[in-house]
Protein backbone atom coordinates (compact mmCIF):
# COMPACT_ATOMS: atom_id res chain seq x y z
CA UNK A 1 0.00 0.00 0.00
CA UNK A 2 1.35 3.41 -0.94
CA UNK A 3 1.64 5.85 1.92
CA UNK A 4 0.94 9.57 1.80
CA UNK A 5 3.57 11.31 -0.34
CA UNK A 6 6.21 13.05 1.73
CA UNK A 7 6.18 16.83 1.78
CA UNK A 8 8.83 18.47 -0.36
CA UNK A 9 9.23 21.51 1.86
CA UNK A 10 9.60 20.68 5.54
CA UNK A 11 9.46 23.97 7.49
CA UNK A 12 11.67 22.75 10.32
CA UNK A 13 14.49 21.76 7.98
CA UNK A 14 14.18 24.29 5.15
CA UNK A 15 12.33 27.24 6.71
CA UNK A 16 15.30 29.48 7.57
CA UNK A 17 17.18 29.03 4.23
CA UNK A 18 13.88 29.60 2.38
CA UNK A 19 13.15 32.75 4.39
CA UNK A 20 16.65 34.14 3.75
CA UNK A 21 16.26 33.35 0.07
CA UNK A 22 12.89 35.09 -0.14
CA UNK A 23 14.15 38.21 1.63
CA UNK A 24 17.19 38.36 -0.65
CA UNK A 25 14.95 38.09 -3.74
CA UNK A 26 12.73 40.94 -2.56
CA UNK A 27 15.70 43.13 -1.67
CA UNK A 28 17.38 42.50 -5.05
CA UNK A 29 14.19 43.35 -6.91
CA UNK A 30 13.62 46.52 -4.89
CA UNK A 31 17.17 47.85 -5.41
CA UNK A 32 17.14 47.09 -9.13
CA UNK A 33 13.78 48.78 -9.64
CA UNK A 34 14.86 51.80 -7.60
CA UNK A 35 18.06 52.11 -9.63
CA UNK A 36 16.15 52.20 -12.91
CA UNK A 37 13.61 54.69 -11.55
CA UNK A 38 16.51 56.99 -10.57
CA UNK A 39 17.49 57.25 -14.24
CA UNK A 40 14.41 59.38 -14.92
CA UNK A 41 15.15 62.33 -12.60
CA UNK A 42 18.85 61.91 -13.40
CA UNK A 43 18.17 62.46 -17.08
CA UNK A 44 15.86 65.33 -16.23
CA UNK A 45 18.60 66.92 -14.15
CA UNK A 46 20.94 66.57 -17.12
CA UNK A 47 18.58 68.51 -19.35
CA UNK A 48 15.78 66.09 -20.30
CA UNK A 49 12.13 66.73 -19.57
CA UNK A 50 8.63 65.38 -19.51
CA UNK A 51 5.82 65.14 -17.02
CA UNK A 52 6.98 61.72 -15.69
CA UNK A 53 10.46 63.09 -14.99
CA UNK A 54 9.08 66.16 -13.21
CA UNK A 55 6.72 64.01 -11.10
CA UNK A 56 9.49 61.68 -9.94
CA UNK A 57 11.83 64.60 -9.25
CA UNK A 58 9.16 66.14 -7.08
CA UNK A 59 8.73 62.95 -5.06
CA UNK A 60 12.49 62.66 -4.48
CA UNK A 61 12.71 66.28 -3.36
CA UNK A 62 9.81 65.70 -0.97
CA UNK A 63 11.79 63.00 0.86
CA UNK A 64 14.94 65.12 1.01
CA UNK A 65 16.91 63.75 -1.99
CA UNK A 66 18.54 66.61 -3.96
CA UNK A 67 17.51 66.44 -7.63
CA UNK A 68 20.99 67.17 -8.94
CA UNK A 69 23.35 65.04 -11.05
CA UNK A 70 26.07 64.46 -8.40
CA UNK A 71 23.92 63.13 -5.51
CA UNK A 72 21.68 61.19 -7.91
CA UNK A 73 24.69 59.51 -9.54
CA UNK A 74 26.14 58.70 -6.10
CA UNK A 75 22.83 57.20 -5.01
CA UNK A 76 22.66 55.21 -8.24
CA UNK A 77 26.16 53.73 -7.69
CA UNK A 78 25.29 52.89 -4.08
CA UNK A 79 22.13 51.08 -5.19
CA UNK A 80 24.05 49.07 -7.83
CA UNK A 81 26.67 48.05 -5.26
CA UNK A 82 24.01 47.16 -2.71
CA UNK A 83 22.18 45.07 -5.26
CA UNK A 84 25.39 43.21 -6.16
CA UNK A 85 25.88 42.29 -2.49
CA UNK A 86 22.25 41.21 -2.19
CA UNK A 87 22.51 39.05 -5.32
CA UNK A 88 25.60 37.41 -3.80
CA UNK A 89 23.65 36.73 -0.58
CA UNK A 90 20.75 35.40 -2.66
CA UNK A 91 23.07 32.97 -4.47
CA UNK A 92 24.48 31.67 -1.19
CA UNK A 93 21.00 31.34 0.35
CA UNK A 94 19.82 29.53 -2.80
CA UNK A 95 22.68 27.05 -2.59
CA UNK A 96 21.95 26.39 1.09
CA UNK A 97 18.27 25.86 0.36
CA UNK A 98 19.00 23.53 -2.56
CA UNK A 99 21.55 21.51 -0.58
CA UNK A 100 19.28 21.17 2.45
CA UNK A 101 16.33 20.04 0.33
CA UNK A 102 18.23 17.61 -1.92
CA UNK A 103 20.36 16.14 0.85
CA UNK A 104 17.22 15.75 2.94
CA UNK A 105 15.46 13.90 0.13
CA UNK A 106 18.42 11.61 -0.50
CA UNK A 107 18.86 10.88 3.20
CA UNK A 108 15.15 10.20 3.64
CA UNK A 109 15.01 7.91 0.60
CA UNK A 110 18.07 5.94 1.76
CA UNK A 111 16.74 5.67 5.31
CA UNK A 112 13.34 4.56 4.01
CA UNK A 113 14.98 1.77 1.99
CA UNK A 114 17.13 0.65 4.92
CA UNK A 115 14.12 0.42 7.25
CA UNK A 116 11.76 -1.09 4.70
CA UNK A 117 10.26 -4.55 5.24
CA UNK A 118 12.38 -7.24 3.61
CA UNK A 119 9.44 -8.53 1.55
CA UNK A 120 9.00 -5.13 -0.15
CA UNK A 121 12.73 -4.48 -0.42
CA UNK A 122 13.45 -7.85 -2.04
CA UNK A 123 10.82 -7.15 -4.70
CA UNK A 124 12.46 -3.89 -5.80
CA UNK A 125 14.92 -3.49 -8.66
CA UNK A 126 17.97 -2.24 -6.83
CA UNK A 127 19.58 -0.83 -9.99
CA UNK A 128 16.52 1.45 -10.29
CA UNK A 129 16.93 2.49 -6.67
CA UNK A 130 20.62 3.25 -7.29
CA UNK A 131 19.69 5.34 -10.34
CA UNK A 132 17.14 7.26 -8.29
CA UNK A 133 19.50 7.89 -5.35
CA UNK A 134 22.32 9.08 -7.62
CA UNK A 135 20.96 10.52 -10.88
CA UNK A 136 17.32 11.40 -10.22
CA UNK A 137 17.95 13.22 -6.95
CA UNK A 138 20.80 15.16 -8.56
CA UNK A 139 18.33 16.17 -11.29
CA UNK A 140 15.96 17.33 -8.55
CA UNK A 141 18.79 19.53 -7.27
CA UNK A 142 19.15 21.06 -10.73
CA UNK A 143 15.38 21.50 -10.91
CA UNK A 144 15.30 23.24 -7.51
CA UNK A 145 18.12 25.50 -8.69
CA UNK A 146 16.02 26.39 -11.72
CA UNK A 147 12.94 27.05 -9.58
CA UNK A 148 14.99 29.40 -7.40
CA UNK A 149 16.28 31.17 -10.52
CA UNK A 150 12.74 31.44 -11.92
CA UNK A 151 11.40 32.80 -8.64
CA UNK A 152 14.24 35.32 -8.46
CA UNK A 153 13.44 36.38 -12.03
CA UNK A 154 9.73 36.64 -11.24
CA UNK A 155 10.33 38.76 -8.12
CA UNK A 156 12.78 41.01 -9.99
CA UNK A 157 10.27 41.33 -12.85
CA UNK A 158 7.67 42.41 -10.31
CA UNK A 159 10.08 45.03 -9.00
CA UNK A 160 10.76 46.26 -12.52
CA UNK A 161 7.04 46.30 -13.15
CA UNK A 162 6.50 48.59 -10.18
CA UNK A 163 9.32 50.80 -11.46
CA UNK A 164 7.65 50.87 -14.87
CA UNK A 165 4.35 51.86 -13.31
CA UNK A 166 6.09 54.72 -11.53
CA UNK A 167 7.53 55.94 -14.84
CA UNK A 168 4.63 55.21 -17.24
CA UNK A 169 1.60 53.11 -16.29
CA UNK A 170 0.49 52.59 -19.89
CA UNK A 171 3.93 51.40 -20.98
CA UNK A 172 4.24 49.02 -18.01
CA UNK A 173 0.76 47.52 -18.53
CA UNK A 174 1.38 46.98 -22.24
CA UNK A 175 4.64 45.12 -21.50
CA UNK A 176 3.01 43.08 -18.71
CA UNK A 177 0.24 41.92 -21.07
CA UNK A 178 2.90 40.89 -23.59
CA UNK A 179 4.77 38.90 -20.90
CA UNK A 180 1.60 37.04 -19.87
CA UNK A 181 0.94 36.18 -23.51
CA UNK A 182 4.49 34.79 -23.85
CA UNK A 183 4.17 32.55 -20.77
CA UNK A 184 0.82 31.21 -22.01
CA UNK A 185 2.28 30.54 -25.46
CA UNK A 186 5.00 28.37 -23.92
CA UNK A 187 2.61 25.93 -22.21
CA UNK A 188 3.14 23.28 -24.89
CA UNK A 189 6.92 23.39 -24.45
CA UNK A 190 6.56 22.94 -20.68
CA UNK A 191 4.28 19.90 -21.11
CA UNK A 192 6.74 18.43 -23.61
CA UNK A 193 9.59 19.06 -21.15
CA UNK A 194 7.81 16.90 -18.56
CA UNK A 195 7.46 14.04 -21.08
CA UNK A 196 11.15 14.34 -22.01
CA UNK A 197 11.97 14.25 -18.29
CA UNK A 198 10.21 10.87 -18.04
CA UNK A 199 12.26 9.61 -20.98
CA UNK A 200 15.45 10.84 -19.33
CA UNK A 201 14.64 9.04 -16.06
CA UNK A 202 14.00 5.80 -17.91
CA UNK A 203 17.22 6.18 -19.90
CA UNK A 204 19.21 6.65 -16.67
CA UNK A 205 17.56 3.55 -15.16
CA UNK A 206 18.56 1.44 -18.18
CA UNK A 207 22.13 2.73 -18.00
CA UNK A 208 22.45 1.98 -14.29
CA UNK A 209 20.96 -1.49 -14.82
CA UNK A 210 23.39 -2.29 -17.65
CA UNK A 211 26.42 -1.00 -15.74
CA UNK A 212 25.46 -2.83 -12.53
CA UNK A 213 24.82 -6.10 -14.36
CA UNK A 214 27.93 -5.72 -16.51
CA UNK A 215 30.30 -5.05 -13.61
CA UNK A 216 28.90 -8.06 -11.78
CA UNK A 217 29.29 -10.29 -14.84
CA UNK A 218 32.74 -9.31 -16.10
CA UNK A 219 34.06 -12.87 -15.80
CA UNK A 220 31.12 -14.25 -17.80
CA UNK A 221 31.34 -11.48 -20.43
CA UNK A 222 35.04 -12.14 -21.02
CA UNK A 223 34.73 -15.91 -20.99
CA UNK A 224 32.03 -15.76 -23.68
CA UNK A 225 33.93 -13.13 -25.67
CA UNK A 226 31.05 -10.66 -25.49
CA UNK A 227 33.06 -7.54 -24.65
CA UNK A 228 32.17 -5.69 -27.87
CA UNK A 229 28.50 -6.62 -27.68
CA UNK A 230 28.26 -5.47 -24.05
CA UNK A 231 30.02 -2.20 -24.90
CA UNK A 232 27.66 -1.65 -27.84
CA UNK A 233 24.58 -2.25 -25.66
CA UNK A 234 25.73 0.38 -23.15
CA UNK A 235 26.56 2.78 -25.99
CA UNK A 236 23.00 2.33 -27.30
CA UNK A 237 21.60 3.20 -23.88
CA UNK A 238 23.74 6.35 -23.75
CA UNK A 239 22.59 7.23 -27.27
CA UNK A 240 18.96 7.06 -26.07
CA UNK A 241 19.92 9.35 -23.18
CA UNK A 242 21.50 11.86 -25.56
CA UNK A 243 18.41 11.84 -27.79
CA UNK A 244 16.22 12.87 -24.83
CA UNK A 245 18.74 15.51 -23.73
CA UNK A 246 19.13 16.92 -27.25
CA UNK A 247 15.36 17.13 -27.79
CA UNK A 248 14.99 19.15 -24.59
CA UNK A 249 17.87 21.49 -25.46
CA UNK A 250 16.44 21.97 -28.96
CA UNK A 251 13.04 23.00 -27.61
CA UNK A 252 14.62 25.28 -25.01
CA UNK A 253 16.90 26.94 -27.59
CA UNK A 254 14.13 27.52 -30.12
CA UNK A 255 11.97 28.94 -27.35
CA UNK A 256 14.66 31.46 -26.46
CA UNK A 257 15.04 32.49 -30.12
CA UNK A 258 11.30 33.10 -30.36
CA UNK A 259 11.32 35.01 -27.07
CA UNK A 260 14.15 37.33 -28.15
CA UNK A 261 12.56 38.07 -31.54
CA UNK A 262 9.09 38.56 -30.11
CA UNK A 263 10.48 40.75 -27.32
CA UNK A 264 12.27 43.01 -29.76
CA UNK A 265 9.06 43.36 -31.78
CA UNK A 266 7.04 44.15 -28.64
CA UNK A 267 9.61 46.77 -27.53
CA UNK A 268 9.52 48.48 -30.92
CA UNK A 269 5.71 48.56 -30.88
CA UNK A 270 5.42 49.96 -27.34
CA UNK A 271 8.13 52.62 -27.93
CA UNK A 272 6.37 53.68 -31.12
CA UNK A 273 3.11 54.02 -29.22
CA UNK A 274 4.83 55.94 -26.39
CA UNK A 275 6.37 58.45 -28.83
CA UNK A 276 3.50 58.84 -31.30
CA UNK A 277 0.42 58.53 -29.11
CA UNK A 278 1.43 59.02 -25.48
CA UNK A 279 3.71 62.04 -25.87
CA UNK A 280 6.63 60.54 -23.90
CA UNK A 281 9.94 62.45 -23.92
CA UNK A 282 13.55 61.12 -23.92
CA UNK A 283 13.82 61.21 -20.10
CA UNK A 284 10.89 58.80 -19.99
CA UNK A 285 11.61 56.67 -23.06
CA UNK A 286 15.28 55.90 -22.29
CA UNK A 287 14.68 54.50 -18.74
CA UNK A 288 11.70 52.52 -20.03
CA UNK A 289 13.82 51.03 -22.81
CA UNK A 290 16.53 50.18 -20.26
CA UNK A 291 13.86 48.63 -18.04
CA UNK A 292 12.51 46.56 -20.92
CA UNK A 293 15.99 45.46 -22.02
CA UNK A 294 16.63 44.28 -18.46
CA UNK A 295 13.22 42.63 -18.16
CA UNK A 296 13.41 40.60 -21.40
CA UNK A 297 16.21 38.23 -20.26
CA UNK A 298 14.48 37.94 -16.90
CA UNK A 299 11.31 36.84 -18.68
CA UNK A 300 13.44 34.33 -20.58
CA UNK A 301 14.95 33.10 -17.31
CA UNK A 302 11.48 32.72 -15.82
CA UNK A 303 10.27 30.68 -18.79
CA UNK A 304 13.49 28.63 -18.95
CA UNK A 305 13.46 27.90 -15.22
CA UNK A 306 9.83 26.84 -15.38
CA UNK A 307 10.55 24.60 -18.36
CA UNK A 308 13.62 23.10 -16.68
CA UNK A 309 11.59 22.39 -13.56
CA UNK A 310 8.97 20.55 -15.63
CA UNK A 311 11.85 18.50 -17.06
CA UNK A 312 13.11 17.60 -13.57
CA UNK A 313 9.67 17.11 -12.00
CA UNK A 314 9.35 13.41 -13.02
CA UNK A 315 12.51 12.69 -11.01
CA UNK A 316 10.91 14.31 -7.96
CA UNK A 317 7.69 12.34 -8.48
CA UNK A 318 9.67 9.07 -8.67
CA UNK A 319 11.64 9.94 -5.53
CA UNK A 320 8.57 10.86 -3.51
CA UNK A 321 6.82 7.67 -4.67
CA UNK A 322 9.77 5.53 -3.58
CA UNK A 323 9.91 7.25 -0.19
CA UNK A 324 6.16 6.87 0.30
CA UNK A 325 6.15 3.18 -0.69
CA UNK A 326 9.19 2.33 1.43
CA UNK A 327 7.93 4.25 4.46
CA UNK A 328 4.50 2.63 4.13
CA UNK A 329 6.28 -0.74 4.43
CA UNK A 330 8.54 0.43 7.27
CA UNK A 331 9.42 -2.21 9.82
CA UNK A 332 8.32 -1.67 13.41
CA UNK A 333 11.19 -0.42 15.54
CA UNK A 334 12.55 -2.81 18.13
CA UNK A 335 12.34 -0.06 20.73
CA UNK A 336 12.90 -1.30 24.26
CA UNK A 337 11.47 -4.74 23.56
CA UNK A 338 14.02 -7.31 24.80
CA UNK A 339 15.04 -9.90 22.23
CA UNK A 340 13.71 -13.38 23.00
CA UNK A 341 16.18 -16.09 24.05
CA UNK A 342 16.25 -19.37 22.19
CA UNK A 343 16.66 -22.08 24.84
CA UNK A 344 14.18 -24.75 23.71
CA UNK A 345 13.05 -24.51 20.09
CA UNK A 346 12.20 -22.31 17.17
CA UNK A 347 8.84 -23.45 15.80
CA UNK A 348 6.93 -22.73 12.59
CA UNK A 349 3.20 -23.45 12.85
CA UNK A 350 1.06 -23.57 9.70
CA UNK A 351 3.30 -21.05 7.96
CA UNK A 352 2.52 -19.82 4.45
CA UNK A 353 4.27 -17.12 2.37
CA UNK A 354 3.17 -15.72 -0.96
CA UNK A 355 5.08 -13.10 -2.95
CA UNK A 356 3.33 -10.61 -5.21
CA UNK A 357 3.67 -11.49 -8.89
CA UNK A 358 4.38 -15.19 -8.36
CA UNK A 359 1.92 -17.83 -9.45
CA UNK A 360 2.37 -20.24 -6.58
CA UNK A 361 3.15 -19.65 -2.89
CA UNK A 362 6.76 -19.74 -1.76
CA UNK A 363 5.75 -21.80 1.29
CA UNK A 364 2.51 -23.59 2.17
CA UNK A 365 1.42 -25.20 5.45
CA UNK A 366 4.87 -25.52 7.00
CA UNK A 367 4.99 -27.13 10.45
CA UNK A 368 8.45 -27.84 11.82
CA UNK A 369 10.54 -27.46 14.96
CA UNK A 370 14.21 -26.45 15.05
CA UNK A 371 15.67 -27.59 18.39
CA UNK A 372 17.94 -25.16 20.25
CA UNK A 373 21.72 -25.71 20.31
CA UNK A 374 21.51 -28.35 17.60
CA UNK A 375 22.38 -28.39 13.90
CA UNK A 376 19.38 -28.47 11.56
CA UNK A 377 19.54 -28.61 7.77
CA UNK A 378 16.98 -27.59 5.16
CA UNK A 379 17.58 -29.35 1.86
CA UNK A 380 15.78 -29.50 -1.45
CA UNK A 381 16.04 -28.32 -5.07
CA UNK A 382 16.42 -24.68 -6.07
CA UNK A 383 13.17 -22.79 -5.66
CA UNK A 384 11.90 -25.17 -3.00
CA UNK A 385 11.50 -22.32 -0.48
CA UNK A 386 14.57 -22.95 1.68
CA UNK A 387 15.82 -19.35 1.75
CA UNK A 388 12.30 -18.04 2.40
CA UNK A 389 12.03 -20.36 5.38
CA UNK A 390 15.44 -19.16 6.59
CA UNK A 391 14.24 -15.55 6.31
CA UNK A 392 11.25 -16.46 8.48
CA UNK A 393 13.46 -18.11 11.08
CA UNK A 394 15.86 -15.14 11.09
CA UNK A 395 13.11 -12.56 11.55
CA UNK A 396 13.59 -10.91 8.15
CA UNK A 397 10.17 -11.94 6.92
CA UNK A 398 6.71 -12.20 8.49
CA UNK A 399 4.46 -15.07 7.32
CA UNK A 400 1.18 -14.41 5.50
CA UNK A 401 -0.41 -17.20 7.52
CA UNK A 402 0.63 -19.13 10.61
CA UNK A 403 3.26 -17.96 13.06
CA UNK A 404 6.92 -18.27 14.03
CA UNK A 405 7.62 -18.89 17.72
CA UNK A 406 10.75 -18.69 19.87
CA UNK A 407 10.33 -20.89 22.94
CA UNK A 408 6.57 -20.59 22.42
CA UNK A 409 6.55 -16.78 22.04
CA UNK A 410 5.20 -15.51 18.70
CA UNK A 411 7.54 -13.28 16.67
CA UNK A 412 5.15 -10.40 16.02
CA UNK A 413 5.81 -6.70 15.38
CA UNK A 414 8.72 -5.21 17.29
CA UNK A 415 9.65 -8.61 18.73
CA UNK A 416 10.58 -9.86 15.26
CA UNK A 417 12.90 -6.89 14.77
CA UNK A 418 14.42 -7.45 18.22
CA UNK A 419 14.98 -11.15 17.46
CA UNK A 420 17.26 -10.21 14.55
CA UNK A 421 19.82 -8.94 17.06
CA UNK A 422 20.21 -12.59 18.14
CA UNK A 423 20.64 -13.91 14.61
CA UNK A 424 23.71 -14.05 12.35
CA UNK A 425 23.37 -14.76 8.64
CA UNK A 426 26.06 -16.11 6.28
CA UNK A 427 24.96 -16.23 2.66
CA UNK A 428 26.39 -17.93 -0.41
CA UNK A 429 28.13 -14.84 -1.77
CA UNK A 430 30.28 -13.43 1.06
CA UNK A 431 29.82 -9.69 1.60
CA UNK A 432 32.87 -7.74 2.73
CA UNK A 433 33.32 -3.97 2.77
CA UNK A 434 36.28 -1.94 1.59
CA UNK A 435 38.70 -1.71 4.50
CA UNK A 436 40.82 -4.01 6.64
CA UNK A 437 39.94 -7.41 8.09
CA UNK A 438 39.60 -5.71 11.47
CA UNK A 439 37.20 -3.13 9.98
CA UNK A 440 35.02 -5.88 8.54
CA UNK A 441 34.89 -7.95 11.70
CA UNK A 442 34.14 -4.91 13.86
CA UNK A 443 31.56 -3.59 11.35
CA UNK A 444 28.54 -4.40 13.54
CA UNK A 445 30.22 -3.45 16.84
CA UNK A 446 33.00 -0.85 16.83
CA UNK A 447 33.77 -1.53 20.50
CA UNK A 448 34.99 -5.11 19.94
CA UNK A 449 38.65 -5.62 20.81
CA UNK A 450 41.40 -7.45 18.90
CA UNK A 451 41.37 -10.41 21.31
CA UNK A 452 37.70 -11.11 20.53
CA UNK A 453 38.39 -10.69 16.81
CA UNK A 454 41.21 -13.25 16.91
CA UNK A 455 39.05 -15.69 18.87
CA UNK A 456 36.25 -15.38 16.29
CA UNK A 457 38.75 -16.00 13.49
CA UNK A 458 39.97 -19.13 15.26
CA UNK A 459 36.40 -20.36 15.77
CA UNK A 460 35.75 -19.80 12.04
CA UNK A 461 38.88 -21.76 10.97
CA UNK A 462 40.33 -18.52 9.60
CA UNK A 463 43.81 -18.81 11.10
CA UNK A 464 45.22 -17.97 7.65
CA UNK A 465 44.86 -14.30 8.73
CA UNK A 466 47.83 -14.72 11.10
CA UNK A 467 50.06 -15.48 8.11
CA UNK A 468 49.08 -12.32 6.22
CA UNK A 469 51.69 -9.52 6.24
CA UNK A 470 49.49 -7.10 8.21
CA UNK A 471 47.41 -9.71 10.07
CA UNK A 472 43.96 -8.38 10.96
CA UNK A 473 45.12 -5.00 9.62
CA UNK A 474 45.37 -6.41 6.08
CA UNK A 475 43.47 -4.37 3.47
CA UNK A 476 40.89 -6.59 1.76
CA UNK A 477 40.16 -4.38 -1.25
CA UNK A 478 36.78 -3.51 -2.75
CA UNK A 479 34.32 -6.25 -1.79
CA UNK A 480 37.22 -8.25 -0.31
CA UNK A 481 38.67 -8.98 -3.77
CA UNK A 482 42.21 -9.27 -2.38
CA UNK A 483 41.15 -12.56 -0.74
CA UNK A 484 39.98 -15.85 -2.20
CA UNK A 485 36.34 -16.89 -2.04
CA UNK A 486 37.00 -19.38 0.74
CA UNK A 487 38.99 -16.85 2.76
CA UNK A 488 36.22 -14.27 2.39
CA UNK A 489 33.62 -16.79 3.50
CA UNK A 490 35.56 -17.71 6.65
CA UNK A 491 35.98 -14.02 7.57
CA UNK A 492 32.23 -13.51 7.07
CA UNK A 493 31.62 -16.50 9.35
CA UNK A 494 33.95 -14.99 11.97
CA UNK A 495 32.02 -11.71 11.77
CA UNK A 496 28.80 -13.63 12.36
CA UNK A 497 30.26 -15.42 15.36
CA UNK A 498 31.34 -12.13 16.94
CA UNK A 499 27.66 -11.39 17.55
CA UNK A 500 27.42 -14.41 19.82
CA UNK A 501 24.27 -15.42 17.90
CA UNK A 502 21.56 -17.64 19.30
CA UNK A 503 20.74 -18.65 15.72
CA UNK A 504 23.39 -18.96 13.01
CA UNK A 505 22.02 -19.34 9.47
CA UNK A 506 24.37 -20.71 6.80
CA UNK A 507 22.58 -20.22 3.45
CA UNK A 508 24.44 -22.20 0.76
CA UNK A 509 27.57 -21.03 2.59
CA UNK A 510 29.92 -23.61 1.03
CA UNK A 511 28.25 -24.32 -2.31
CA UNK A 512 30.80 -22.27 -4.27
CA UNK A 513 33.89 -23.39 -2.30
CA UNK A 514 36.52 -26.02 -2.98
CA UNK A 515 36.82 -29.12 -0.80
CA UNK A 516 39.54 -27.65 1.44
CA UNK A 517 37.60 -24.51 2.30
CA UNK A 518 34.37 -26.46 2.71
CA UNK A 519 36.16 -28.76 5.15
CA UNK A 520 37.54 -25.76 7.09
CA UNK A 521 34.06 -24.31 7.52
CA UNK A 522 32.66 -27.74 8.44
CA UNK A 523 35.26 -27.96 11.21
CA UNK A 524 34.19 -24.53 12.45
CA UNK A 525 30.55 -25.62 12.48
CA UNK A 526 31.43 -28.75 14.46
CA UNK A 527 33.15 -26.62 17.11
CA UNK A 528 29.92 -24.65 17.47
CA UNK A 529 27.74 -27.70 18.08
CA UNK A 530 25.98 -27.31 21.41
CA UNK A 531 27.00 -23.64 21.76
CA UNK A 532 24.45 -22.13 19.39
CA UNK A 533 21.56 -23.14 17.17
CA UNK A 534 22.69 -23.65 13.58
CA UNK A 535 20.42 -23.74 10.55
CA UNK A 536 22.07 -24.95 7.34
CA UNK A 537 20.44 -24.22 3.98
CA UNK A 538 21.58 -26.15 0.93
CA UNK A 539 21.64 -29.29 -1.11
CA UNK A 540 22.97 -32.42 0.49
CA UNK A 541 26.69 -32.08 1.16
CA UNK A 542 29.38 -31.82 3.82
CA UNK A 543 27.56 -29.33 6.04
CA UNK A 544 24.19 -31.06 5.73
CA UNK A 545 25.84 -34.30 6.81
CA UNK A 546 26.72 -32.66 10.14
CA UNK A 547 23.05 -32.02 10.93
CA UNK A 548 21.20 -33.58 13.82
CA UNK A 549 17.97 -33.08 11.89
CA UNK A 550 17.26 -32.65 8.17
CA UNK A 551 14.05 -31.23 6.68
CA UNK A 552 13.39 -31.68 2.98
CA UNK A 553 11.41 -29.09 1.05
CA UNK A 554 9.94 -29.27 -2.43
CA UNK A 555 7.73 -26.69 -4.17
CA UNK A 556 7.24 -24.81 -0.91
CA UNK A 557 6.02 -27.89 0.98
CA UNK A 558 7.70 -29.94 3.69
CA UNK A 559 8.01 -33.49 2.34
CA UNK A 560 10.44 -35.17 4.72
CA UNK A 561 12.19 -35.17 8.09
CA UNK A 562 15.30 -37.16 8.96
CA UNK A 563 16.83 -37.38 12.46
CA UNK A 564 20.50 -38.00 13.40
CA UNK A 565 20.09 -41.75 13.95
CA UNK A 566 18.58 -42.12 10.51
CA UNK A 567 21.34 -39.99 8.97
CA UNK A 568 24.05 -42.17 10.51
CA UNK A 569 22.28 -45.32 9.34
CA UNK A 570 22.12 -43.97 5.78
CA UNK A 571 25.84 -43.10 5.87
CA UNK A 572 26.73 -46.58 7.21
CA UNK A 573 24.65 -48.32 4.53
Amino acid sequence: MTGAPPTLLEPRRHGWPAARLGLAMLAAAATEGAGLVLLVPMLAALGGGGSAAEGLAGRLAAIGVPVEPTPLLALFVALVLLRALIVYARAMAGQSFEAALVDGLRSRAWSALLHCEWRTLAGMRQSHNASLLISDIDRIGYGVNQVVAALAAAVTLAGLGLAGLAISARFALAVALGAVFVLLAYRHLRRKAAALGEQLSEAYRRIHARITEGLGALRVIKSFGQEDRTAAELATSFADLRVAQRAFLRDAGLGQVALQGGGALLLALVVWLAVKNWGAGPATILPLVALFVRALPLLGALQQGWQNWEHARPALAATLTLIADAEAAREPAAGNVPAPRLTAALTLCGVAVRFTGRVRPALTGIDLTIPAHRITALVGPSGAGKSTLADLAGGLLAPDAGEVLIDGVSLDGALRRAWRTRVAYVQQEPVLFTGTIRDNLAWADRTVDDAAIRQALADASAQFVDALPEGIGTWVGEGGRQLSGGERQRIVLARALLRGPELLILDEATSALDAENERAIAEAVLRLRGRTTILIIGHRGTLSALADLIFTLEDGTLIGRTAKVEILAQEWL
